[in-house]
């Protein structure tokens, strides 16, 4: 390592996950052209990496918040560019970061080219739970999950995270949403410490146990609770915003706007049977993954219009969240279906927000981009969709979008 190069993370090479970092370069020759690498290691033990190239100016300085990177993994002015661009060395793989007691360490490093000699190397320590948060494992009832909450007197409001339909558990969301003021717990549906491995159908009960839980934590101050959820889990919470009472706020993110996959249940009785899927219509690819957009059948169909959730019956806010470019399915087209519903019963609660160039898996900002993954239900690797760039700005704007719906609202 050259001795008088130096790698700067500003303001501190620890930071919660969701903060950008200001990455800055100084001790270089004038106009020496660098290449600036980032790398780091899921849960798993899979390993994500990125790469660009940048020029130093006259004072042999780089300061990625206004340089251009001029080739590699992205080009031109991205500050977090090498968060977002990083890509798994082995191809559909997802980056996982569930448990909220790991960090996101990220090794940023400066060569003198390509394969080149290291230069200055500097780690980034991205938190997913902020300093005073408690994180508390529940197991009560039927409840799995965990309850994260702010420090601090409160009175804070409360959030529902349906992370998953996957099986098991995840909390970055939940741990990062607490950072930020809310009273989160976020609660797995299968496979997760003692629940069954596989389940065969789903019940609303679950979810109003839950709610009332967090209801009666201490600092809660919200009259109702917020709920956030992601893909098959959207039908699952536009379920409880129209079924259960004391859902105030619903964020719905590319989900269908039908039951999908299985049958809800509500007290012992089928409310709603599950909308399922054409496998003729899945495209397999060269690659090994497929491309699962249109397989899902049509739930504006006579045959399958009793699957679609009676949105016009919730009493809270909903905001829908789609991504045009989602290959896992047509969120973009639900959406639509639930605007143009609720505005034919005469209701105007709900906003909604598109984005061109993004992908099914919108979460916190500054994670690696993933186009394809193992799809669950599907048995193979899918197509996510999506630009990485275009991606990577709808999570930042959403992630803010998120935290300001619920506060209006809870």
């Amino acid at each position: 390592m050259s001795s008088q190069v130096r790698l700067s993370l500003l303001p501190s090479s620890r930071c919660l996950f969701d903060e950008p970092v200001q990455v800055k370069v100084a001790g270089l020759k004038s106009r020496e052209v660098v290449t600036m690498r980032a790398k780091t290691t899921d849960e798993r033990g899979m390993v994500f990496s990125s790469s660009a190239t940048y020029s130093a100016d006259e004072n042999g300085e780089i300061d990625l918040s206004k340089d251009p990177s001029l080739s590699g993994s992205y080009t031109g002015v991205e500050p977090m560019g090498l968060l977002w661009s990083m890509t798994p060395e082995t191809l559909h793989k997802r980056f996982i970061k569930t448990n909220a007691l790991n960090p996101h360490v990220v090794k940023f490093s400066v060569h003198e080219d390509e394969e080149g000699r290291m230069l200055a190397e500097e780690t980034n320590e991205r938190l997913l739970i902020g300093d005073g948060v408690s994180r508390i494992p529940v197991k009560e009832g039927d409840i799995r999950g965990v309850l994260f909450i702010p420090p601090g007197e409160g009175s804070f409001p409360a959030v529902l995270d349906l992370y998953t339909f996957g099986g098991g558990l995840s909390e970055k969301r939940a741990a990062l949403l607490a950072s930020r003021g809310f009273v989160v717990l976020t609660v797995a549906l299968y496979g997760h410490d003692d629940m069954p491995r596989k389940i065969t159908e789903v019940h609303l009960d679950y979810f109003e146990e839950a709610i009332a839980f967090l209801k009666k934590q201490d600092k809660v101050g919200s009259k109702g609770v917020g709920v956030i959820s992601l893909s098959k889990s959207g039908d699952l919470a536009l379920s409880a915003a129209s079924y259960l009472p004391g859902v105030e706020a619903t964020v719905w993110i590319n989900g269908c706007s039908a039951n999908t996959a299985l049958p809800l249940y509500y007290k012992k009785s089928q409310i709603l049977p599950a909308l399922m899927f054409d496998v003729t219509k899945i495209i397999h690819l060269e690659s090994g993954a497929c491309n699962t957009k249109y397989a899902t059948l049509d739930p504006l169909l006579e045959q399958n219009k009793a699957t679609l959730v009676p949105i016009e019956k919730a009493k809270g806010r909903f905001l829908f969240v789609a991504a045009e470019d989602d290959l896992n399915w047509d969120s973009k087209m639900y959406m639509d279906m639930m605007v143009e519903r609720l505005k034919l019963h005469g209701r105007d609660n709900f906003e909604s927000v598109c984005y061109a160039g993004a992908g099914h898996y919108l979460e916190p900002p500054y994670g690696p981009y993933c186009p394809s993954s193992f799809h669950g239900l599907v048995g193979k690797p899918v197509l996510w969709g999506g630009e990485p760039k275009s991606h990577a700005a709808a999570e930042v704007h959403l992630w803010m979008k998120i935290q300001k719906f619920f506060k209006a609202n809870l």
